[in-house]
């Protein structure tokens, strides 16, 4: 590019051209924070704060920066870097530019940038570690991550605590911001909606709140929906913000502990987030567990034996509890100089094992809820026969027994009287019906809910 103005001109038009196409959140902590130090007509000298901000602009802007910077003899951008904290008040080097070019913020996008969320960077589809029970809803979320609005929506994810929801949440919400910088991405807890609305009712700038998130938000992400319960006047709210995002084609994507008809509100809030597509995560079988553990063992630098990781595996369902299962290990392996072996952890982690609950699900305990809500009897359950009254609350009941309980598929097969490579048959069957089948899913949440009431 031929050019017509000085570097430091040049600069000032490439901020106006990042701004428009990052996220206002990226731009103000990663490009803002940069100054020029000083230019002449073949390079320009640019101050930042760290190496990180430097990494970042190379990174994510090297070929634009070409568009607007001088270029060097090699192509690439002629560009100096001082690394120097800035000053509380920092003074820029250069002249503020003409009112034709615009850096300031306008009002809309200072209160904009007020409510804007961070994600957490460790929550990534990368890092989510895949299995069985979470195959499908992960499936999901990445489709709905490179189709924002066309995909599922609202894309509703169900779970116990610990299961990954909020990881899939996050990582929606990286890849969107990575590869549609043009849309906003807010992403937030129940709580903290809550807080916002109690806080802008105090300030009386409630109509700001309601303008940002029906005006310009483009993803709303919203964990932990059960919040919301026996709350009227905030769940009032929620829905008409959710009703204007998604009559605007806005992705909207909500997780909970459970499914929709468990939750205490209105009929009209659950129909609404049954709109799109509504995913199960369940608890991850014992050899995704033991993935998920190395994983992370080796994102510490630690080594764990294979028969030590499924004796932690076997002992720990919840991924949360592996974690501080593992960060515990590493502290006490570190303070202790020790070696990570089955006595260590046995003694180390002797309470968190004392926490296993002890009342397991059966498969009988399964096959009960199953035959009572599908209408059939056990005896056929346990049986040959292959008509579809039969058939689909096998496969059912094979599924959930996969879901619910921690054995491998060879024992579940057992169970049933069939073989490993039957039960995954069934499964992958039953997870493509749900899809699209409305009352089988509806059929397979109240089996899952009488079996959750009859356990002590």
């Amino acid at each position: 590019m031929q050019q017509t103005c000085s570097p430091c001109e040049a600069w000032t038009q490439f901020l106006e051209f990042a701004k428009a196409h990052t996220s206002l959140s990226a731009f103000h902590n990663w490009l803002s924070p940069i100054q020029v130090a000083s230019f002449t007509d073949d390079k320009i000298v640019l101050k930042v704060p760290n190496i990180f901000v430097k990494e970042y602009l190379l990174s994510n802007f090297k070929k634009e920066l070409t568009n607007f910077l001088p270029i060097s003899e090699e192509g690439e951008p002629s560009i100096d870097f001082v690394i120097e904290k800035q000053d509380r008040k920092p003074k820029p080097f250069f002249v503020a530019p003409s009112p034709s070019i615009r850096i300031v913020d306008t009002k809309e996008e200072q209160e904009a940038a007020a409510f804007e969320s961070q994600l957490n960077g460790n929550y990534r589809f990368q890092t989510f570690i895949e299995g069985g029970s979470n195959q499908f809803v992960k499936s999901a979320a990445i489709g709905v991550a490179n189709r924002p609005g066309d995909a599922y929506n609202p894309l509703f994810l169900h779970g116990g605590v610990g299961l990954g929801k909020t990881h899939l949440l996050h990582s929606i919400g990286h890849h969107i911001r990575e590869h549609n910088k043009r849309l906003r991405v807010q992403c937030i807890t129940t709580e903290a909606f809550i807080n916002q609305i109690v806080d802008s009712l105090r300030s009386k700038s409630i109509d700001k709140l309601k303008r940002y998130y029906r005006s310009s938000v483009d993803v709303l992400l919203v964990d932990d929906i059960q919040f919301l319960q026996n709350r009227i006047n905030f769940e009032e709210e929620f829905s008409n913000t959710f009703e204007t995002l998604i009559n605007q084609h806005k992705q909207i994507v909500i997780t909970s502990d459970k499914p929709p008809t468990q939750l205490k509100l209105s009929e009209r809030m659950v129909a609404r987030m049954e709109w799109g597509l509504v995913a199960h995560i369940g608890v991850p079988d014992i050899e995704t567990r033991v993935a998920i553990l190395q994983f992370k063992a080796e994102q510490k630098g630690l080594q764990i034996p294979s028969n030590v990781a499924f004796r932690i595996a076997e002992m720990i369902h919840n991924i949360r509890q592996l974690e501080g299962a593992l960060n515990r290990l590493s502290a006490h392996s570190r303070l202790m100089n020790a070696s990570i072996n089955e006595d260590f952890v046995e003694q180390t982690l002797r309470d968190l094992f004392h926490l296993v609950p002890k009342d397991k699900i059966t498969v009988d305990a399964i096959l009960k809820s199953v035959a009572s809500v599908f209408q059939v009897r056990v005896n056929d359950l346990k049986g040959h026969s292959r008509t579809k009254d039969v058939a689909i609350p096998r496969q059912v009941a094979m599924f959930l027994a996969k879901e619910l309980i921690n054995e491998s598929l060879v024992m579940i097969g057992a169970s049933f009287g069939k073989t490993h490579s039957t039960i995954l048959h069934a499964c992958k069957a039953i997870e493509t019906k749900v899809s699209s089948d409305e009352m089988l899913r509806r059929q397979i949440d109240m089996v899952r809910r009488n079996i959750d009431m009859q356990r002590p």
